[in-house]
């Protein structure tokens, strides 16, 4: 986007912060409402600790959480060597339950000044193979233990450690492995033996990240973990998505790891988790909208700090705090629907790096999971599904169901069995493992330039399948996007690149996405081809530019967000016949349907609503 558009959208965005969010008192509101949505904030130890110094702090501490909706507070008492006294701790805490907010603890498990034992890589976490590591942390997680009864571990329980211990603790494992392995062990061993020992009564809280792609990388145990631990909570920090600080993350990734994890956590699963770092107001709004969207009936914000020094991002939600809630209510009892897009636990992405966030972004409603359903009729196979080591007799059963399945080029490359599913695709085996990038791509027989680039897993070659798009490499047309039919069943093969290891090593990136993408500069019409090879079979048909995103509750309405930086008009129909009276979800308001297709723009940065058969 042209800096004069993004300067001009943000004019007017700031108008709406200073038209009369700011500074609204929605603590009533909130605790009313608190059944279907809560809000909690993290207080970093710093805070804590120099929250009461005098009396009148606590009045206006209890005035800054009650204006902005809080009705929780996670109060941080350790955060590598920064540990505060136990008596500040009690309190802090007896401060806040007087005035009505409900409080749990929290533990940032990183390194200090002689506190632990600094990890021997790029990142500030640390070497959980020291024993001083553990020394240190467990005489502080027994204090936590006396102090609270319910314990919150930040996201630093990972480590990305090669020192020559660790090296020699790994033997023949591969790093990832080891890692999990490790933190399994110490999960019990520093968190969670010695708070019980203290206070078995203690709910023991593990915080997932939001670089979900990469948890079995760095130690996190998507299924051991849940299962050691009393609850999860789950990032959905997207931040900025045209920033390059903490990566061009996308606002749908924080649907997909939520509603992932929740997956695996079942009835474990807790608050989202998100944060104002690198934040423009509507970046912080839609993180609050897509962790509902993905289920969470809690939302925890980090900071408090940031509270005190002002966000224009928490006024918004207290502006739409009543629809955030009417919103997570609806969810609780429809949750989002629509493509299967399977994700074993551990799956290594390879060059599909968080591609289902981009995916999402292309108005395809992607429902994450780690468990492929077995009754599935449209699915998604990106290189992750290839760590299932029985995909080939799942892509057979769902062949024989006359199932969609649309694949990448990397999954069909990297399958058990790829050689039988490429047959069943119309494609030859993917020849290689090299990325291109595409300046052009054809588009009505006429060549259109791609800002950024389209990145192609290979040189794809159709056998039977028939092209439907593609792209110019060095003076060839290659295929990215193929359809054949098999029997009954329908199969789609996309040749995309997200990132691989090799992109974020180009720019000393660790964790989060490192670049642009052209995937989401495309033009509409070769969206509007992609969305309808997996909307299609779903009996839905969804007309509009890239950065639309479609989420359908059930049968009972279907939630749009336009997270472009100018207003866009979508053309939607569906063949359900609830669809054919239909009101705003927000307002109960009427809205025009014809035929059983909805017209309507959608301002910049908006999200619509569209209860089916009333509100």
């Amino acid at each position: 986007m042209q800096r004069a558009a993004r300067a001009a959208f943000w004019l007017g965005a700031l108008s709406i912060i200073a038209s009369g969010a700011a500074g609204s008192d929605c603590h009533d509101l909130a605790v009313a409402r608190q059944g279907d949505l809560r809000l909690t904030v993290y207080m970093c130890a710093h805070s804590v600790d120099a929250l009461l110094a005098d009396d009148p702090d606590a009045a206006r501490c209890t005035a800054l959480l009650r204006a902005n909706g809080i009705t929780k507070v996670c109060i941080e008492m350790c955060r590598g060597s920064f540990i505060v006294e136990r008596a500040k701790l009690e309190r802090v805490r007896d401060c806040l339950r007087k005035n009505g907010f409900a409080v749990a603890g929290g533990i940032a498990p990183v390194p200090g000044e002689n506190f632990g034992v600094r990890q021997q890589a790029p990142l500030a976490w640390l070497n959980w193979q020291n024993p001083k590591t553990a020394k240190d942390l467990i005489p502080v997680v027994r204090m936590a233990a006396a102090v609270f009864d319910e314990l919150v571990v930040d996201d630093f329980f990972c480590t990305g450690d090669v020192s020559d211990e660790s090296a020699k603790a790994r033997g023949p494992r591969d790093w990832p492995d080891y890692r999990r392995d490790l933190l399994a062990r110490r999960a019990g061993e520093i968190f969670i033996g010695p708070a019980k020992e203290v206070n078995p009564k203690i709910t023991m809280v593990i915080k997932f990240p939001q670089w979900y792609d990469l948890f079995h990388r760095f130690g996190y145990d998507v299924v051991r973990q849940p299962e050691l631990f009393d609850r999860v909570w789950v990032g959905t920090e997207s931040r900025g998505a045209w920033t390059q600080r903490f990566g061009f993350m996308q606002p749908y990734s924080g649907f997909v790891n939520y509603r992932w994890m929740a997956g695996l956590a079942r009835q474990k699963i807790g608050a989202a988790w998100f944060d104002h770092c690198d934040c423009e107001p509507l970046d912080f709004l839609e993180q609050a909208y897509q962790a509902v969207l993905a289920g969470a009936r809690e939302i925890t914000v980090f900071n408090y700090g940031d509270l005190v020094q002002g966000h224009g991002g928490q006024a918004l939600v207290c502006r739409d705090f009543t629809k955030l809630a009417d919103l997570a209510k609806a969810v609780r009892e429809h949750p989002v629907e629509g493509v299967w897009a399977y994700k074993p636990p551990h799956g290594e992405p390879s060059g599909d790096l968080y591609l289902m966030d981009f995916v999402g972004m292309l108005g395809v409603p992607l429902v994450p999971t780690a468990a492929l359903p077995a009754d599935a009729q449209c699915v998604f196979l990106p290189t992750q599904a290839a760590a299932d080591k029985d995909i080939l007799a799942r892509v057979q059963g769902l062949v024989g169901r006359g199932a969609t399945v649309v694949m990448t080029a990397g999954f069909v490359r990297d399958a058990v069995g790829g050689a039988e599913i490429a047959r069943l695709a119309g494609v030859a085996s993917p020849p290689d493992k090299t990325p291109r990038r595409a300046s052009q791509v054809l588009d009505g027989g006429k060549l259109v330039a791609v800002p950024y680039g389209l990145d192609l897993a290979t040189l794809l070659e159709p056998t039977d399948a028939e092209v439907l798009l593609a792209a110019r490499v060095d003076g060839r047309d290659v295929p990215f996007l193929t359809r054949h039919r098999c029997d009954a069943a329908t199969l789609y093969v996309l040749n995309t690149h997200t990132f691989s290891q090799a992109d974020f090593d180009a720019v000393d990136e660790v964790l989060l996405a490192p670049r642009r993408l052209g995937l989401l500069e495309l033009p509409t019409s070769w969206a509007d081809t992609l969305r309808a090879a997996f909307t299609a079979p779903l009996g839905m048909r969804l007309e509009a530019p890239t950065r639309v995103t479609l989420q359908p509750l059930g049968r009972s309405g279907y939630v749009f967000y336009n997270y472009n930086l100018g207003p866009v008009t979508i053309t939607f129909s569906t063949d359900d016949e609830s669809l054919g009276r239909a009101a705003d979800g927000f307002t109960g308001e009427p809205v025009k349907i014809v035929d059983k297709t909805l017209r309507v723009e959608i301002p910049a940065r908006t999200v619509r609503w569209i209860a089916a058969g009333g509100r």
